[in-house]
């Protein structure tokens, strides 16, 4: 591959582990409503969609005003608990401090709203290392448009091509390629099951956070 000089990740099943705390906001609602807890293991592959797809996964029968009403209630209750059970990938906080000793930047391109995103990092302390964030409201486009990628690489500093994207959605690889980006896929997110992730355009893919963790320590020049 092409010598990177920016590597640039997703935020949600790709750097951070954020299932349990989306799909605990989840289950409290629909306590809230009067229904059960659904498995962690049944909603995680859909947390990447964002709120709507989860509060459509918990109410199906919800539309109009009252869906609405659900997805506003739901982001309130994730907004009070984002890092209670969040956490960055195994191994991954090491290999990011390898690419900033080897002089690579990498940063952060979300379509998370930016009022979720600069908490959470703070919560873990990520906020002051990433080299850029890009969060779904910080341009008019968000992915799978190109745009937060190439405002991010130009944030950087580092043309598209010698950046690397690392994202666990079909939107991710899109937006990638679209930039100009190597794009890889982190095969550990949140994928549903009758996705083919194997058929995406991507450069390569990541079993495991282990896996992108050694791979990341593999640019160092």
């Amino acid at each position: 591959m092409t010598r990177a000089r920016a590597v640039l990740f997703d935020l949600d099943g790709t750097l951070l582990d954020t299932a349990p705390d989306m799909v605990g906001a989840l289950n409290r609602l629909r306590r809230e409503e009067g229904e059960g807890s659904l498995p962690l293991e049944h909603v995680r592959p859909f947390v990447s969609h964002g709120a709507k797809a989860l509060v459509q996964i918990g109410f199906p029968q919800a539309s109009g005003a009252a869906f609405e009403g659900l997805r506003v209630r739901f982001l309130d209750i994730y907004r009070k608990q984002l890092s209670r059970e969040t956490k960055i990938y195994d191994g991954v906080a090491e290999a990011l401090t390898h690419l900033e000793s080897a002089g690579i930047s990498w940063g952060i391109v979300t379509n998370k709203p930016g009022w979720l995103t600069q908490p959470l990092l703070e919560h873990l302390a990520l906020h002051r290392r990433a080299g850029v964030v890009v969060s779904g409201d910080t341009l008019e486009q968000r992915k799978p448009h190109p745009a937060p990628l190439l405002h991010a690489a130009e944030k950087l500093g580092a043309p598209p091509a010698q950046c690397v994207y690392v994202g666990d959605a079909e939107r991710d690889v899109q937006a990638a390629n679209a930039a100009g980006m190597q794009v890889f896929v982190a095969l550990f997110g949140y994928i549903p099951a009758d996705e083919r992730p194997h058929d995406w355009p991507a450069s390569g893919w990541l079993e495991s956070p282990a896996e992108m963790a050694r791979w990341l320590e593999s640019l160092r020049p």
